[in-house]
């Protein structure tokens, strides 16, 4: 995909893609994954396979053996030419115009793989109108995602949580370690986004967590009920990169083994962003280290 590419080029391709994906899926649809060890379910967070298309990641998350899915909003919508004032109407567009049909497929290509795909990751802003935030639940909806989470704004949080109701979705607000204004890093932003709200919840990532100072166990111990999800990675502290499991700071089986020893229903998945020349090998190396952690 060119920055200069256009919706309609752009939604002809989509379309493509999802009929292949329905049809690839169809063929295998009696191969279901399990991903849950001792009653912890280990999913993937679609950008991890962010270097290739769909279809592709679809496959790779199969091979690896996920049977949980949180989609990244980048494959189904363009990613290209979206910066400034014209990419961004362009992609406005695009949300507010793309067939719900191809959501569907989509949802479709997911189940047929035997893949569930229990979230749909569409991060809102600002910016965003209200029917750019309502077509959110539309699409999650038509994908058959049972949440939303979101690289969002605080300030945008009770805008969402109106349509969060209207749909009956929780919305998991994703945190990053920047700690900046009106951006979710630390537990007060989390409380200053929930507060007044009925729908707005928490997608935390409990390596961006630990990388901005903070204790991903204990808030977990006192929130589980409002996190929907985990994102499962390894930084280093003090604001530290992304590094191979088991490399890092980030008590990755410690988190493990409290969702499993206290039977917290709370899928953890993997969002491989490390640097490494084989994206399948490595996200297969993460799948087992979390695999290995729940069976120990």
């Amino acid at each position: 995909m060119t920055d200069n590419i256009t919706r309609r080029a752009f939604a002809k391709t989509t379309m493509i893609g999802a009929a292949g994906l329905a049809a690839a899926g169809h063929a295998e649809a009696h191969e279901n994954n399990n991903s849950t060890f001792n009653g912890v379910t280990i999913g993937a967070q679609s950008y991890s396979f962010r270097d290739r298309p769909l279809d592709e990641a679809i496959a790779g998350m199969k091979k690896v053996g996920f049977g949980l899915c949180e989609m990244w909003s980048g494959h189904m919508e363009p990613t290209q030419g979206t910066r400034g004032p014209e990419g961004r109407a362009k992609l406005r567009e695009f949300r507010l115009t793309a067939p719900l049909s191809d959501f569907e497929k989509t949802g479709q290509a997911f189940h047929e793989a035997g893949i569930r795909l229990y979230a749909y990751n569409y991060s809102f802003k600002e910016d965003f109108t209200d029917e750019e935030i309502e077509r959110g639940f539309e699409m999650a909806k038509a994908l058959g995602a049972r949440v939303i989470t979101a690289s969002g704004q605080v300030s945008v949080s009770k805008r969402v949580d109106k349509f969060a109701k209207r749909y009956d979705m929780r919305v998991g607000m994703h945190n990053h370690s920047r700690i900046r204004e009106n951006e979710f890093a630390t537990p007060k932003d989390f409380d200053a986004a929930r507060m007044g709200t009925t729908h707005i919840a928490i997608n935390l990532d409990i390596g961006h967590f630990v990388a901005a100072g903070f204790d991903p166990i204990d808030y977990i111990q006192r929130h589980h009920d409002d996190i929907v999800t985990l994102h499962i990675k390894d930084r280093k502290r003090d604001q530290g990169e992304n590094v191979s499991f088991g490399e890092g700071d980030t008590p990755i089986t410690e988190v493990l083994h409290l969702l499993r020893d206290s039977k917290f229903d709370i899928p953890a998945d993997i969002e491989y962003e490390y640097k490494a020349p084989d994206t399948l090998a490595e996200v297969g190396k993460c799948f087992n280290y979390c695999k290995k952690a729940l069976e120990g």
